[in-house]
């Protein structure tokens, strides 16, 4: 620890909470802030609506391969080092997109910020581990509803912030934002992060992890991305690229001493599959919403970046409601099934909505969706709490990321695929039946795993 007095033996070190929550919100921030500032990027630079939406999968692609590559690199050298490396990458960043000259400098800004804003979560899932192992409390409930509040909830506020933003500097200052919260990052993480034990042999053992499996992983993602950004008969190459890719990797990490992803552990482990599998469909209803819905009240509703950010904002208000609600009642299951059937009816919702639709129905679904918003991510975080290796729970963390990201990543090429040019209600009402059919089977996977009745109960005498 730094000079400051030892931390109290049987609670939680709060001191940790500051640079915890604000290295985890930089990457949903950023998922989100963006979302009111596609149209003004797109005017700005004469592009449309599909190659703007390169900002979106470029940054999830970027996170989804760093996520569980920075969680090994946090559990084997440390949450410090990686935390304040990814902050000074995101700073980066944000410095490479104030300056952009164009759409595709922007994409390089993203993917950099995808990558710097990696090590956030999973660096805080380690030392709550290592706060939980040193308190003797095995479920901190408080601090693991704190970071979900932070790195889910607070990532609604991002539209309403992204609005003001635009209209007091432009886009640019949505990229910009970044400065100033890499700084305060640092500055934090060199102040309060306990330091982090020598690593015997680091550089060797930095060259010695399994590169080639992330050079497959990364082929597996990207190529899939590309199909799905397009996905016309033309493209079915890549479909089998990613076919072939997703063998080859299957392959090397099951020969691999210590490979990048054990994929015998999780394909030995239904439990936690379906916790990352429920992660990816929750995901894509929200991020489809987030960017579909907020790119249709500008488009097709006609608000302005700034209303349609105060539209949204019911959104997080009711979900910090209801995560702080809730966010201590250990058990998982009511909360899992509780968050898809109301992402269900959202999505119904949607379907009858229109070009003049009034704003307190816009409001009022906004605000519907705060329920699931509170409790499906904090739910699936404590499930994999529960479930994961100690030894590699930054790495499992990290894969949790990477499977929302993915959710993310469909849900940026089917808003791409259903609005084409432009956000019209037409293409509103189809990406809503998407919605439905990822939200039903969210539902499904739910109510079909009984193991997850189990976690948060207290055992009987």
């Amino acid at each position: 620890m730094t000079a400051h007095a030892a931390p109290p033996v049987d609670r939680f070190d709060r001191r940790l909470l500051a640079p915890m929550i604000l290295g985890s919100i930089l990457n949903p921030i950023n998922s989100s802030i963006i979302a009111v500032a596609l149209v003004p990027i797109a005017v700005a630079f004469g592009a449309p609506a599909a190659e703007t939406a390169w900002l979106v999968s470029a940054l999830y692609v970027a996170t989804a391969i760093g996520q569980p590559l920075v969680g090994r690199l946090v559990d084997v050298f440390g949450p410090r080092r990686l935390f304040l490396a990814g902050t000074v990458l995101a700073g980066v960043a944000g410095l490479i997109g104030v300056l952009a000259p164009s759409v595709a400098v922007l994409v390089v800004a993203r993917v950099v910020l995808g990558f710097g804003t990696c090590s956030g979560y999973p660096a805080s899932m380690v030392l709550i581990r290592r706060e939980a192992q040193r308190t003797g409390q095995e479920s901190p409930a408080g601090v693991l509803t704190a970071l979900a509040i932070a790195t889910q909830t607070v990532a609604v506020v991002g539209p309403t912030l992204g609005g003001v933003l635009v209209d007091l500097g432009g886009w640019r200052a949505t990229f910009g934002i970044n400065l100033v919260l890499a700084g305060a990052g640092v500055l934090l993480g060199m102040l309060v992060l306990p330091r982090d034990e020598a690593v015997p042999h680091a550089g060797q053992r930095f060259l010695r992890l399994d590169w080639a499996g992330v050079a497959l992983f990364a082929a597996m993602l990207v190529s899939l991305l590309l199909f799905l950004m397009d996905p016309r008969p033309a493209g079915l190459w890549l479909l089998g690229l990613t076919i072939v890719a997703a063998g080859g990797f299957a392959l090397r990490e099951l020969r691999a001493g210590d490979p990048f992803i054990d994929v015998r552990v999780l394909a030995g482990d239904r439990a936690i599959l379906a916790t990352f599998a429920r992660s990816l469909l929750a995901a894509t209803v929200s991020y489809a919403y987030l960017y579909g819905y907020s790119q249709w009240l500008e488009d097709g509703r006609g608000l302005s970046p700034a209303v349609t950010g105060l539209v949204l904002l019911p959104t997080f208000g009711v979900g910090i409601l209801i995560s702080v609600t809730t966010g201590r009642m250990p058990e998982v299951w009511g909360k899992l099934l509780v968050g898809g059937v109301v992402q269900v009816v959202v999505s119904a919702a949607l379907l009858i909505v229109t070009g003049g639709s009034p704003i307190w129905l816009l409001v009022l679904i906004a605000a519907v969706l705060g329920v699931p918003q509170g409790m499906l991510n904090l739910a699936n975080q404590n499930a994999l709490y529960h479930q994961a290796d100690p030894s590699r729970v930054g790495a499992s963390a990290g894969l949790l990321r990477t499977f929302m990201y993915l959710g993310a990543i469909v849900s940026s090429s089917a808003s791409a695929g259903f609005f084409g040019k432009r956000a019209d209600t037409a293409g509103l009402h189809e990406l809503a039946v998407f919605m439905l059919v990822a939200c039903g089977v969210l539902v499904v996977l739910v109510l079909a795993d009984r193991s997850l009745r189990r976690i948060g109960r207290t055992p009987q005498p």
